[in-house]
């Protein structure tokens, strides 16, 4: 628009008479300025002292006195008004930066036991978008999405110009800012000194320096573990044994490894859940027993807690520990031997791999070296979905049967199985219906609209307590009535949780234990775990033997008679 033109000047006009509001109405531009100052003072503050734990949001963590706004101030005012003005922008933007990624560790932390990692955790954001298209619809999924990055840009820019705003308020009297900036620093030095607390915290504050710091150790600590970790995958204890020095004592044996997701200590020892599930676990122990299957149990330490249940089956299978999405692709990609790998190496198998989860494609067949897998569209259901979970087990237990375990066959088979009926949010819940009724599951239908609703789980935690033991009840008694009903003189069954539950039913300070159970008829199997001291029966003693996940592997193919026979780095 040219300068000199009547509608430039009529737009100059119309800026000048919205300016000349503050003249006219004196009174209200003091109160929208103060109040607009204070609310900036008030975002600033809190950036600048917000914890990483929503367990830590309580009221004292905002009565300190941070020391990064005293240096703050110091810096500003020290600065001519253009230079002033573009370091409080960019000190917003990154206490805006700060403000998320404290969000991000709060909900890392109560879902997944750890904070947010600024270099692998990225790609799990996809994954919970698709876990919240799952649970509560694509338009829920899609307006989330889109509501995150608005909120993230608004954060960004309102915290930019609450500092600009700020800035420009010490810069009105430098003289008085000066003062006063003095007077905080003495304050604070003096409460730091002194250690002086309110509310048992400290005055003195630099939690967001803290912050900054942390989060730079873990990047810096996981560029180095990452080539670590790289070296360390590629040695093997039995990556050169040949297929016919592994596994010997398991010849002939159908061999079951199955996931029960999220099935954790807690299921077993929280005061709300257990009474159930160790109910359960007694129960399908004396059905077992009666069918000629005895059990021994254990504790593994998993490598995940609360979700990444990739991470607790990877630990498990490769004899590594993989508790991070890096850790996971340098392993996918590498010819570490999995577990169920050595099965297939030896030729005397054949393997399957049953996953009602996986719904897209799954480059991991081959790491698992499974000669055939069966996703979430090739079992036939046409039942509904019971929240994130495809299907229930039962149904994807018989499916198995009738797809693969049942049939006749010249080899044995090894089959790595994942349930995902216990799958947070736990709402609504399958029932067990009658194993010649399961049909193409249409059945589940009133089922599922008979349930509970996730809403009203999800947001109480005694319910979600209660409801996440009766769906791990759901998941062991569908397994161990399959095992009675299809188990044969030569099964061997090999259960366990991937992971604890979230933090809301597991718990703050939840340890990361699993129960592992070893179920088999023929006692020759069993006796080849004596020396491990595990508990007899489906429930591990509160004092049985705890392992890291990731030793499992090399304990199971030894214990079956495998050589070690090691690939070096």
């Amino acid at each position: 628009m040219p300068a000199g033109t009547p509608a430039a000047a009529g737009l100059r006009a119309r800026l000048a008479h919205w300016r000349a509001w503050r003249t006219r109405y004196p009174t209200a531009a003091r109160v929208l300025y103060w109040t607009t100052t204070a609310l900036a003072a008030v975002l600033v503050l809190g950036a600048l002292l917000m914890p990483n734990t929503i367990a830590a949001l309580q009221y004292n963590r905002f009565t300190r006195l941070p020391s990064e706004a005293i240096i703050g101030a110091v810096v500003l005012l020290a600065l001519p008004r253009r230079a002033r003005t573009i370091v409080a922008a960019f000190c917003g933007v990154v206490l805006g930066a700060l403000t998320i990624v404290n969000f991000l560790d709060m909900g890392f932390t109560e879902y997944l036991g750890r904070g947010f990692n600024l270099v692998l955790d990225w790609g799990l954001l996809d994954d919970a978008q698709s876990y919240v298209e799952d649970t509560m619809g694509r338009a829920t999924a899609i307006g989330a999405a889109v509501g995150a990055v608005v909120l993230v840009a608004v954060l960004l820019v309102v915290m930019a110009l609450a500092t600009v705003r700020l800035s420009n308020l010490l810069a009105r009297d430098t003289q008085t800012s000066t003062r006063a900036t003095l007077i905080a620093g003495t304050v604070w030095i003096t409460c730091s000194t002194l250690g002086f607390q309110v509310a048992g915290v400290p005055v003195a504050s630099d939690r967001a320096a803290n912050a900054l710091e942390v989060q730079a150790r873990r990047v810096k600590s996981t560029l180095r573990d990452e080539a670590a970790f790289a070296k360390e995958a590629k040695a093997d204890k039995f990556g050169n044994t040949p297929g016919s020095q592994l596994l010997p004592d398991l010849r002939g044996k159908d061999m079951i490894f199955t996931f029960i997701e999220s099935y954790g200590r807690s299921a077993l020892e929280d005061p709300v859940i257990a009474p159930g599930v160790d109910k359960t676990l007694d129960t399908s122990t004396k059905a077992l027993e009666k069918a000629g299957f005895r059990a021994k149990s254990g504790w593994l330490t998993s490598a995940t807690y609360g979700g990444s249940s990739w991470l607790g089956h990877s630990t498990t299978m490769s004899g590594l520990w993989i508790d991070n999405q890096q850790r996971y692709s340098t392993v996918m990609a590498g010819d570490h031997l999995s577990l169920t790998k050595a099965f297939k190496k030896t030729g005397a198998w054949d393997t399957v791999g049953v996953m009602p989860g996986i719904q897209k494609g799954w480059p991991e067949q081959e790491f698992y070296g499974l000669d055939k897998v069966y996703n979430a569209f090739q079992m036939g259901y046409k039942g509904p979905k019971f929240s994130w979970s495809t299907m229930p087990d039962q149904y994807a237990l018989e499916a198995f049967q009738r797809l693969e375990h049942g049939k006749k066959r010249d080899k044995p088979l090894m089959s790595e199985i994942i349930l995902t009926s216990s799958h947070q949010p736990w709402s609504p819940i399958p029932k067990l219906v009658g194993w010649d009724e399961l049909g193409n599951g249409s059945l589940f239908g009133p089922i599922k609209e008979a349930g509970t609703n996730a809403s009203d789980v999800r947001n109480d935690t005694t319910r979600s307590k209660q409801e996440y033991g009766k769906s791990i009840q759901y998941s062991v008694t569908s397994l161990t009535q399959w095992l009675e009903r299809y188990g044969t003189d030569d099964t061997v069954l090999v259960f366990l949780g991937d992971h604890q539950p979230i933090a809301r039913v597991s718990g703050n300070n939840a340890g990361r234990d699993v129960p592992i159970s070893v179920v088999a008829k023929d006692p020759k199997v069993l006796d080849k775990i004596a020396s491990w001291n595990w508990t007899e029966g489906l429930k591990p003693a509160q004092n049985a033997p705890v392992w890291k996940m990731s030793s499992f592997r090399d304990r199971f193919l030894t214990a079956y008679g495998s050589t070690p026979q090691p690939s070096k780095d």
